[in-house]
């Protein structure tokens, strides 16, 4: 091994040891062993040299090289393990310290008062129907008895699609009323069924919503009379309510599918807005006798099978139970309208939130 061999090992050694951190180390690494290193500088001098002196100072080189590249490579593990234990040292915790309180998330409202639906009609013995969002112009208005000049179909009430070939052009369902249809097409009675889920009409303001959500109600069966409406559905509110002496009242009305049919109240407080009490009378859902020609519709023989459906609108109920006055912050995203109107999912369930 020449001097030159001799110091440059020597001096790297020194700068090895004197390098702290990866980056002093890196640049002793690239001043021995980079493109304009000394122990290439002195690699490239052998071309100079006689074939006799070219091979033995070759051959000390290549071993110097050897031994730098692992001196080099031993020093980097040992500032790599060096550096992690001055991590681990400065971001150690202490397993004893409380954890950092994070925010639980919460129910949506629309979400607990579904739940709420399904556990109470759960218990009454009903099962839930679904059914697609785009509908038919027969599923959402022929089947249903509602003639051609009804209001709803206008084009400022309902949202049509483009039509496909001669048919008349589908619509975004304005109401659950086709997921009725199609439980008496594919099911046949004794029928006891609620249709819950999204709704669509060309209507906003601070009680109305383009897409909203509607829960309906359908029993068939071959002794069903209004009686056992008033009972379902007066059953229902008060349970939902959480007032058993909640007053109910059964108005007649008209829809084109149920004959007779009636506007269904509840007793409520038009000043203070409390339910229960203070004399005067809230319309809740609308409701009826399942209209004969329906029954036909759907292939049920009007003669020997009858029923009974009910409908409500999933966001007025809420809004009802939380006290809640305007309509578009449901489905604003606003968080911290939802801290303060959500529900905690952890919360133990009334009573009948249990029925």
């Amino acid at each position: 091994m020449t001097d030159a061999s001799i110091h440059l090992k020597a001096e790297t050694e020194v700068a090895l040891a004197a390098a702290s951190d990866l980056r002093a180390w890196d640049a002793v690494r690239v001043s021995v062993l980079g493109k304009a290193g000394r122990l290439t500088a002195l690699l490239k001098e052998l071309g100079r040299l006689p074939p006799e002196v070219r091979r033995e100072r070759g051959v000390g080189l290549n071993r110097l090289r050897d031994e730098l590249t692992a001196a080099i490579e031993a020093r980097r593990q040992a500032l790599d393990a060096a550096a992690l234990d001055a991590r681990l040292a400065a971001e150690r915790i202490d397993p004893t310290l409380p954890p950092r309180p994070r925010p639980a998330g919460l129910i949506h409202p629309i979400s607990r008062t579904a739940d709420e639906i399904i556990a109470i009609f759960g218990a009454m013995g009903f099962s839930v129907a679904e059914g697609p969002d785009v509908e038919t112009d027969w599923h959402n208005f022929g089947a249903l008895n509602i003639p051609g000049h009804h209001p709803a179909r206008a084009d400022h009430d309902t949202f049509y699609l483009p039509a496909i070939g001669d048919a008349p052009p589908p619509v975004l369902r304005t109401h659950t009323s086709p997921v009725q249809i199609r439980t008496m097409l594919e099911q046949a009675p004794p029928i006891r069924v609620i249709a819950m889920g999204r709704t669509y009409r060309a209507d906003h303001d601070a009680t109305h919503s383009p897409m909203f959500h509607q829960c309906e109600g359908l029993v068939i069966d071959r002794a069903i009379t209004l009686g056992h409406l008033k009972g379902c559905v007066t059953d229902f509110l008060r349970a939902f309510f959480g007032l058993s002496g909640l007053p109910v009242r059964f108005r007649a009305s008209y829809f084109p599918f149920t004959e007779p049919s009636m506007e269904v109240d509840i007793g409520w407080n038009r000043r203070t807005g409390e339910l229960g009490g203070g004399g005067d009378w809230l319309e809740i859902l609308g409701s009826g006798m399942v209209h004969p020609r329906v029954l036909a519709n759907c292939g049920i023989d009007p003669r020997q099978w009858q029923g009974f459906a009910f409908g409500m609108g999933v966001e007025r109920i809420t809004m009802l139970k939380g006290n809640i006055a305007d309509l578009r912050p449901f489905f604003d995203s606003d968080i911290r309208w939802l801290r303060h109107h959500g529900a905690n999912p952890l919360a133990p369930a009334t009573l009948h939130e249990r029925a």
